[in-house]
């Protein structure tokens, strides 16, 4: 949650799970959480949590990646993350 800065809702609908269930901490059963953990331990040595903040949020080329999480499609997260790692985190400015 803090790594990537969700919110407690975020975290919920990532991990399909009751606000209960996770202040409870009963997440044992959840699959997803090791390997979600492992990915962005990886991802937060190379890119930094700070970057990993601002880069969950931010559009990138398949959109952004909290995007991902939020619809549960874990390969898709993967994915963005890969990109995180070959491109390095760049923020594009809008145009006006």
């Amino acid at each position: 949650m803090e790594l990537l800065g969700l919110s407690e809702d975020e975290l919920c609908r990532v991990l399909d799970v009751d606000p209960l269930t996770l202040l409870s901490g009963q997440l044992e059963h959840r699959s997803e959480l090791p390997i979600l953990l492992a990915l962005l331990d990886e991802a937060s040595e190379r890119a930094g949590p700070d970057v990993l903040t601002r880069w969950v949020r931010a559009s990138g080329p398949s959109g952004r990646p909290l995007d991902a999480l939020l619809r549960r499609d874990f390969a898709a997260f993967e994915d963005a993350l890969g990109e995180l790692a070959e491109r390095g985190f760049v923020l594009r400015g809008g145009h006006h």
